[in-house]
């Protein structure tokens, strides 16, 4: 049970009820909620991470996978291992990933470059030169800021859903594309 009370939609004010009518029926959200001002926003900010990147999806959502291995998190790998999925990651990039496995041959060297610096982001905050010229070789100027604001988005979400000690809701998967933000 959520150490945080879920929101009732019913009982919000008006801006936060619509963005949870707007919004897939996620516990997560119900919890978000209770940042009243922060949260109609925060939705939209979470759309544009899904829908509205130049960064390429599979590589945004194993950096979001390794972020919710990293950080321990069955709620945020229960959500996005589907939308990973989704996106191109096969059955032995899920393994790899859930068994601490960056480095194995079933990731493209690019993929293992950006599991690499969402590792080096995440444990160590600065990420040595090394790995960000390799990344910076790989990903343009803009791409390397989203994946940066992937990464710390998804290490807040991991840290609430821990903290509340959230249920796991049942997967969404591609369904999340079909939401409005």
């Amino acid at each position: 049970m959520s150490r945080l009370p879920y929101v009732n939609p019913a009982d919000a004010p008006a801006p936060v009820r619509e963005a949870l009518q707007a919004a897939l029926p996620l516990s997560f959200f119900r919890v978000m909620a209770h940042a009243e001002t922060a949260f109609p926003d925060w939705m939209r900010w979470g759309g544009t991470l899904l829908k509205d990147l130049a960064l390429d999806p599979l590589l945004r959502e194993i950096a979001i996978l390794r972020v919710a291995q990293l950080s321990d998190v069955t709620y945020e790998w229960a959500q996005h291992e589907p939308i990973a999925r989704s996106v191109g990651a096969t059955d032995e990039m899920i393994h790899a990933l859930g068994r601490d496995e960056i480095g194995d041959d079933c990731f493209a060297s690019d993929q293992r470059i950006v599991l690499r610096f969402t590792t080096e982001v995440v444990r160590d905050v600065r990420p040595p030169d090394e790995t960000t010229a390799a990344l910076s070789g790989l990903l343009s100027p803009r791409e390397v800021v989203e994946l940066l604001m992937v990464i710390g988005q998804y290490m807040m979400i991991a840290r609430v859903a821990a903290v509340t000690d959230l249920e796991v809701d049942k997967p969404m998967g591609a369904a999340v594309y079909g939401a409005r933000p």
